[in-house]
């Protein structure tokens, strides 16, 4: 019974074993993979690219994800996993102010979203449309809710002005990150003010951040204009 019982166990811990290494060779394969994405963007990145970067054959590459499209799925559902759980965790620390909450799920979803350049989100939207529309609910149905919960919360601790739509503080933020990061919006405007914005992506979400909820004028200035 007992030599049964301890072969039992060793079956276990083999298996266990291999599931844990199976685990971390997808996770360092889906790391590879989602830095070439941002790097090089979706359609100039290949399979051999993957393999070469993780120094392994591309048949063993197949192994665990059968193409390039997967791997890039499974790239954004880490992101969103990652994203989901430090914007909850933020949201329910009863111990940290409203402006920090506010400052820290900014800069939550800044850091994850600001290295997806448009590069890469022009390439989703034509040649992984399926994956594009999944990110975009991601980012609409769960990021911006939980924004607009915040929101709520700082009206409720008189922390935002109360006469300010909810969804309209949420959507002017949504409105200005996608338009900004979006190669066919910019190439609208003049030569000279797209050439003005070279800027890093991860700049942009600050500086959007910093002009919706700061304003542009210095504090003298906003003084003169409210009492104009």
């Amino acid at each position: 019974m007992k030599s049964q019982l301890k072969q039992i166990v060793l079956i276990f811990i083999s298996r266990f074993k291999e599931m844990s290494k199976k685990t971390s060779t997808e996770g360092k394969i889906l790391e590879a993979a989602y830095r070439l994405f941002l790097g090089k963007g979706y359609r100039h990145t290949t399979m051999d690219d993957i393999a070469q970067d993780l120094g392994m054959s591309k048949k063993t590459l197949y192994k665990y994800y059968p193409g390039k499209l997967d791997l890039l799925s499974g790239s954004f559902e880490v992101l969103k996993t990652k994203m989901t759980a430090k914007v909850e965790a933020i949201l329910d620390n009863r111990y940290i102010s409203f402006p920090l909450k506010l400052k820290s799920m900014l800069t939550v979803i800044a850091t994850h979203l600001a290295p997806i350049n448009p590069e890469l989100f022009e390439d989703l939207r034509d040649h992984a449309p399926e994956i594009w529309e999944e990110l975009t609910t991601y980012i609409n149905e769960s990021a911006y809710l939980r924004f607009a919960k915040l929101i709520e919360q700082g009206a409720a601790q008189g922390l935002v002005n109360p006469r300010l739509n909810t969804s309209l503080i949420v959507m002017l933020y949504a409105a200005a990150i996608q338009s900004l990061l979006d190669p066919k919006f910019s190439s609208q405007f003049p030569e000279a003010l797209q050439k003005g914005m070279k800027i890093p992506p991860s700049e942009i979400y600050d500086q959007a951040i910093s002009i919706i909820y700061n304003g542009i004028l210095t504090d003298e200035a906003r003084n003169e204009f409210q009492n104009a």
